[in-house]
């Protein structure tokens, strides 16, 4: 199968690396197979690979209940690249997105609401990111605390 890039197996646990464009099938088929159910999304979380390209990584952690597995599928996807959202399959996974959108920059297609989580509408930039200033983007102006 094309999608599938890589699988390795550290200590009991799979991961799968897979096509950031067949994500959506292949978490629709984790989900629904009768045989995996694949019910929970524990965990979605950004990664910054700079400078490689493509840049970012996906990862997503299941879990089958049923089965009592645990299962890692990750993506890659370049800085001015989407992935397809899997909020149509868990829900939780509508705050997760926004998270990894917020924090690094990564766009969801057709999430339902993809807006900051955690910072303010105004913020510039994507703090995650390992080209982000780690003292912060105004470090060189003085300190004056509001009253």
């Amino acid at each position: 199968m094309n999608s599938i890039l890589e699988v390795t197996t550290f200590r009991g646990e799979v991961t799968v690396t897979v096509s950031k464009g067949e994500i959506l099938e292949i978490c629709r088929f984790l989900h629904s197979d009768p045989d995996l159910q694949y019910h929970l999304l524990i965990d979605l979380c950004g990664l910054d690979f700079f400078p490689q390209i493509p840049r970012f990584g996906i990862v997503y952690h299941l879990c089958s209940l049923k089965n009592n597995q645990r299962l890692r599928v990750k993506i890659r996807v370049g800085e001015t690249e989407s992935t397809p959202s899997v909020e149509s399959i868990w829900k939780v996974a509508n705050w997760y997105e926004r998270e990894a959108y917020d924090l690094f920059g990564i766009r969801f297609e057709n999430h339902p609401d993809l807006r900051r989580i955690l910072l303010w509408e105004g913020f510039e930039g994507h703090p995650l990111r390992k080209d982000y200033p780690a003292e912060g983007p105004d470090f060189d102006k003085p300190f004056v605390p509001e009253v």
